[in-house]
């Protein structure tokens, strides 16, 4: 006996169902921003019920019934478990995010009240806040991966809005998710102590060195898989989330890491783009090259520039030189695999 998958029609995403996901996406991230910034500003709330709070469980809601005015027409009346299975990513990885922003946010509200509010680290391993997280970066992705479904091999203006949009909004979660290990927004330098001991800040800064430069190439090696990178695009997505992350945390500090960071990624992208026109080069070598020489040159930038500001670095040149070859590997290696994954 044969069985008949039931297969929902194939309907074309239309700009207007891309763009209103885009709305409804922003605002459920905004309201995570909200809550961020309420929380590093007013660390004696005590209450699961705030305005920011608010804007955040509002922006599930309509996050959850675009999805739904999105499915119509793609599910027979009658929706099955093989009906939904075959729908295209676009819409899979959205509504798997969706089910875990509900379940996260049901969690959320019983978590505070038997255990109270997190502070610090608690926020970034609380088991409700990772469903969050994750809920917010797979509905945030559903805009960009229904762009990749039209036939259009390069982004034109509205595309790359919509693209780079679509992308800043599901990165900006684990950005702020992952703060604890990030050397974006923060100035992220050393103790001064010689010898450096291998359990120490000096040692987990090196971390956020590293994972920092993994999170900031992802989303652009991801993009350039399937579209040629749009002007300015690779700025945006590494400049707003390091002016962001400082604004929200770290805004009462001198804001020279953030923007250096800003300022190193625009002189990058204008350097790659000038010499992708001379150098001729297979499109895997001019990523691995991205990978190799993009990460140690921003973060060599900022420890230059914290060297000036502050006189010293805390590193020495051992951890300095190490710290930058260990980011040129990185890079290199995030390339490698990013670029394979299907």
């Amino acid at each position: 006996m044969t069985t008949i998958v039931e297969r929902p029609a194939v309907v074309p995403f239309t700009a207007r169902e891309r763009w209103v996901l885009v709305v409804a996406s922003a605002w459920l991230v905004i309201g995570l921003q909200l809550d961020a910034y309420a929380h590093a500003t007013t660390p004696e709330l005590e209450t699961f019920w705030t305005p920011w709070h608010g804007v955040l469980y509002s922006g599930i809601a309509a996050s959850g019934f675009t999805l739904l005015w999105i499915l119509r027409g793609r599910l027979p009346s009658v929706p099955t478990y093989q009906s939904l299975l075959a729908l295209p990513n676009a819409l899979r990885l959205p509504l798997a995010g969706m089910a875990a922003l509900l379940v996260g946010g049901g969690m959320d509200t019983l978590w505070h009240n038997l255990f109270g509010i997190e502070r610090d680290m608690e926020i970034f391993v609380s088991p409700s806040h990772e469903l969050i997280i994750l809920g917010m970066a797979l509905v945030a992705m559903g805009p960009a991966l229904m762009q990749a479904t039209l036939p259009e091999r390069t982004l034109g203006v509205s595309g790359g809005w919509l693209v780079g949009i679509s992308v800043l909004f599901a990165v900006l979660p684990v950005h702020i998710y992952s703060l604890h290990a990030s050397a974006i927004g923060f100035r992220h330098l050393g103790m001064g102590e010689t010898p450096t001991p291998i359990f120490s800040p000096d040692a987990q800064l090196v971390h956020g060195y590293l994972f920092s430069t993994v999170l900031l190439l992802v989303p652009l090696i991801v993009i350039g898989r399937r579209w040629p990178l749009p002007l300015g695009l690779p700025t945006a997505l590494i400049a707003i989330p390091a002016v962001l992350m400082h604004l929200m945390f770290d805004s009462e500090d001198a804001w020279w890491p953030a923007l250096t960071v800003a300022a190193a990624a625009l002189v990058l992208e204008i350097v790659f783009r000038i010499a992708n026109r001379l150098v001729p080069l297979p499109v895997n070598a001019r990523w691995i090259l991205l990978g190799l020489l993009a990460p140690p040159l921003t973060w060599g930038a900022v420890l230059l520039i914290g060297k000036i500001e502050e006189g010293s670095v805390g590193f020495n040149i051992h951890m300095v030189t190490g710290l930058l070859m260990y980011t040129a590997l990185t890079g290199a290696g995030t390339v490698l695999v990013a670029r394979r994954v299907q």
